[in-house]
């Protein structure tokens, strides 16, 4: 269990009423039904606990460096991790663990673990006994997930949708993967299952010279072009109407243009919660085609983001990049026919 910080990790001080961090080493004092599982539970906790809005790309390389570290040594894993930016981790991780065959689940809470009305008890206990459940000896799970409110979801598809709810998560566009009740009933046609027990090999190189260009009506072009010139860029997510729709003004085609033809990689994905972009579909979208956008299919936000990030820090070719944005590498899109 590796601590990161975030809500779950939080108890009230008594004299002064204020949510702090607590010793996780303790974890059994706040969650004694811990105690019952027929597994050994070791912790590894962060120096410093990081509040989830505070994530950076580094925080992925050591978590992805300690999973590394202890992968021969440990059936599961389960990351406590603040819920605001959890879709984004879990999709990082999804892409930076190649060959991954055991499983890392992501949880947290939107009440700290110290208070009455906690969420976090059940999604820690619930999150551990999915990672520590094997069938015909091998484990059930063996992708990056997150376990919350009931539910387990592929991380990559992930969104937070809710910060007032318990259930603060969807995955519009791809199927629970397991949903817990009196037993936890796993949807085993859509989990992901390793045919090859090859050695995990961590990838901690990351590029984040990427921008996100969200597209509203009466956009300016100064804007358009601030985002597309800045300094550095290397890729930038397009996050277009419906099935991937932009306005055809003749400057914006003419931005987008010139930025691909320096060498800039354009993705574009839809601003709805569900569907995919299918550029063509609509003459709105067929200026995209032709210029050389790519299609982002049903991918999230945050997973286009990570995937961005990780492609470019593999010091691939530009050809190379856009033929992996157009496949599946850890189950994060489904391509169309």
């Amino acid at each position: 269990m590796i601590y990161t910080g975030g809500t779950i990790g939080m108890i009230e001080n008594h004299e002064t009423g204020a949510l702090m961090p607590f010793d996780f080493s303790h974890i059994s004092e706040q969650v004694p039904e811990l105690k019952k599982f027929n597994c050994q539970i070791s912790t590894i906790s962060f120096e410093k606990p990081v509040d989830s809005s505070a994530i950076r790309p580094e925080f992925w390389v050591e978590l992805a460096k300690i999973i590394e570290k202890n992968h021969d040594s440990y059936d599961g894993f389960v990351i406590l991790h603040g819920t605001d930016t959890m879709s984004y981790t879990a999709s990082a991780l999804s892409f930076m663990l190649e060959n991954q065959h055991k499983p890392v689940i992501l949880t947290g809470s939107q009440l700290p673990i110290g208070t009455l009305r906690t969420d976090g008890k059940e999604n820690l206990i619930s999150a551990i006994e999915v990672a520590a459940t094997r069938r015909n000896g091998r484990p059930i799970i063996s992708e990056v997930c997150i376990y919350f409110e009931f539910k387990l979801y592929r991380g990559n598809r992930t969104t937070k949708l809710n910060a007032e709810n318990f259930d603060a998560f969807a995955s519009f566009n791809y199927p629970l993967l397991a949903e817990a009740g009196v037993h936890i009933k796993y949807n085993f046609e859509f989990i992901h299952s390793p045919k090859h027990r090859e050695k995990l090999t961590i990838h901690t190189e990351l590029d984040n010279n990427v921008a996100i260009l969200k597209l509203f009506p009466g956009i300016k072009k100064e804007v358009v072009s601030a985002i597309l010139n800045s300094e550095g860029l290397k890729a930038v997510v397009l996050e277009t109407f419906g099935a991937g729709n932009a306005p055809t003004d003749a400057w914006f085609i003419e931005c987008l243009q010139k930025s691909i033809e320096k060498g800039i990689i354009i993705l574009n994905i839809t601003q709805c919660k569900s569907g995919s972009v299918n550029m063509g579909r609509y003459e709105t979208s067929v200026d995209l085609l032709r210029i050389g956008v790519i299609s982002g299919y049903d991918i999230t936000t945050e997973a286009a983001i990570t995937k961005l990030m990780f492609l470019l820090g593999q010091k691939l070719s530009q050809n190379e990049i856009i033929k992996m944005l157009n496949t599946s590498i850890s189950g994060e899109i489904t391509i169309s026919e």
